[in-house]
């Protein structure tokens, strides 16, 4: 029986070599995710953006030095948790994915989910809400509990958000308390 990190080495494989929407034409790497198999929270973003595209990492950029600084709040690694996206191909200058590139990979996603088994997701901005929960509107759903596989699931804003509107991060920082509190970890002040 393989291990949760050979199915995902599996599925990243898959990844690399899928043609099943036109975002795969233009790639320069596939992004798959990155993090511990065994992680307790999964952070799921839109898509990649130049510099993942580049690396072939999720959350590279100044959003990734962003969240990388939210998970470090936390009382996490990168390495203690999973990374992905809705899409694993970066859209031409960024725009949102289509309605028929995040379905045509979500069901990676979704395998991601089923391999890691988090306690908790935590959705990164209003196109992953939309395309995971079918919910739209991050404004007026951020910070409240949902369930996606059975799984507790929570949106916040997007790390590219809070950089263009700090004075957001208090809103955020409380929800990233709510998903130590629902992980047992004992929210400390904000870093």
């Amino acid at each position: 029986m393989a291990s949760k990190a050979d199915e995902l080495r599996a599925l990243s494989e898959t990844i690399a070599g899928c043609t099943l929407c036109r975002l795969s034409e233009k790639r320069n790497n596939s992004v798959f995710g990155e993090g511990s198999a065994e992680a307790k929270v999964m952070f799921i973003g839109e898509g990649p953006g130049a510099d993942e595209d580049r690396t072939g990492r999720p959350f590279v950029g100044r959003a990734g030095q962003l969240l990388t600084k939210m998970i470090a709040a936390m009382h996490f690694t990168r390495e203690d948790v999973y990374i992905a996206n809705i899409i694993k191909c970066r859209p031409p200058g960024n725009r949102n994915p289509e309605d028929e590139e995040a379905i045509a990979c979500l069901p990676y996603l979704k395998r991601q989910i089923e391999l890691i088994q988090p306690k908790c997701i935590v959705l990164l901005g209003g196109v992953a809400l939309q395309h995971l929960l079918g919910i739209k509107g991050i404004m007026a759903n951020r910070g409240k509990w949902q369930t996606y596989m059975d799984i507790p699931t929570l949106a916040t804003y997007h790390p590219s958000f809070l950089l263009r509107s700090p004075n957001r991060k208090k809103e955020a920082w409380q929800d990233l308390q709510d998903v130590m509190r629902k992980l047992g970890k004992e929210p400390g002040k904000a870093k």
